[in-house]
């Protein structure tokens, strides 16, 4: 036997499916507009904070004309030898990210920081960062300073660019030094590189709100706190713009230009690196090939992350130092 709801009962039961239907639909509308405000004032507080910062960045060095645009580049100490230091990828601010190792070398050395185009208070270039361009820009910088020889010395992805420049360019350079320098052979650069995930993290503002809601992604020594604010607002300006980005698509191309590359035989080479990498496989190894058929090749590791010279930075200078000392004395045998 079949039992029917009475009508009344259907149209009240549809009539409640109606209003729950509609309840719905407003949480809903009311989580979309809550959403977009929210992006909104994200991407608006970014802008506004992005051009009062823009107001209070201190300038530092000298600019020199490369490829008809101006090159940041820091010069400290009066040494007769001539230190030229290159960074790692993205470091937003190079001059003040090197502070504890310029100020370890400048009573010894003329120390020159080269901010690459879109790092630091250097310029955007429209040209491709492929390691041609940027090692022939590094050689156009030095040249506009008159520096004609000197050593080089190079954390993280400068390992590369140095060991271009060395080849192309072997007369200039009198020794390299690597900090926890990159390894044409060390894998991993083949990625496909995030680019446009990147662009949206900057444009949105979402760059900005992360670092504010995590501080310590903003890696610096240590220094004084108008120093760590400088540094904190160049990140914000540099970092994922159209230069950096575009050094990222060219990892792959960069690292295999370097791959067929070796130091030469009688240049001074010292790596300092940190004694426990995690992330890349054989990174002592792989250094150690890197000199093995050096002359005066050394390898030395640290206890401390890849930002050696903010934390051991005395170490380095003197051990540095030391080994340039025992090669003079050598060469005077």
């Amino acid at each position: 036997m079949t039992v029917t709801q009475p009508e009344d009962k259907k149209k009240r039961n549809g009539s409640k499916l109606r209003k729950l239907r509609n309840i719905l639909l407003k949480i809903i509308g009311v989580i979309v507009i809550a959403i977009v405000l929210f992006l909104g004032i994200v991407y608006i507080t970014n802008i506004i904070s992005t051009n009062s910062e823009a107001k209070k960045i201190e300038p530092y060095g000298q600019h020199v004309s490369v490829d008809g645009k101006n090159m940041n580049v820091f010069i400290q100490g009066e040494g007769k030898e001539t230190i030229v230091l290159l960074p790692g990828y993205g470091t937003a601010a190079p001059a003040l990210d090197f502070k504890p190792l310029i100020s370890e070398l400048s009573p010894y050395y003329k120390v020159v920081v080269i901010e690459p185009f879109g790092y630091g208070l250097s310029d955007i270039t429209e040209k491709e960062r492929s390691i041609e361009n940027m090692v022939s820009e590094t050689h156009e910088a030095l040249q506009a300073l008159h520096i004609e020889r000197f050593i080089l010395m190079g954390h993280s992805i400068a390992g590369i660019y140095g060991l271009d420049y060395v080849n192309k360019y072997p007369n200039e350079v009198s020794a390299f030094v690597g900090i926890d320098s990159s390894v044409p052979t060390q894998g991993g650069t083949d990625d496909e590189f995030p680019t446009e995930a990147y662009k949206l993290l900057k444009k949105s503002g979402f760059f900005r709100l992360l670092m504010k809601l995590s501080p310590d992604q903003l890696v610096t020594p240590t220094v004084d706190d108008e120093t760590r604010e400088q540094i904190r607002i160049l990140s914000l300006k540099n970092m994922f713009n159209s230069n950096i980005l575009s050094e990222g698509e060219n990892f792959n191309h960069n690292f295999k230009a370097a791959q067929h590359l070796t130091f030469p035989k009688n240049l001074p080479v010292m790596f300092f690196l940190q004694a426990n990498d995690t992330e890349t496989e054989g990174w002592i190894p792989l250094h150690e090939e890197q000199v093995k058929n050096s002359v005066h090749g050394k390898v030395m590791t640290f206890d401390g992350g890849h930002y050696l010279h903010h934390t051991q930075s005395k170490e380095i200078v003197k051990n540095f130092r030391l080994y340039m000392e025992e090669i003079k004395e050598g060469s005077l045998k």
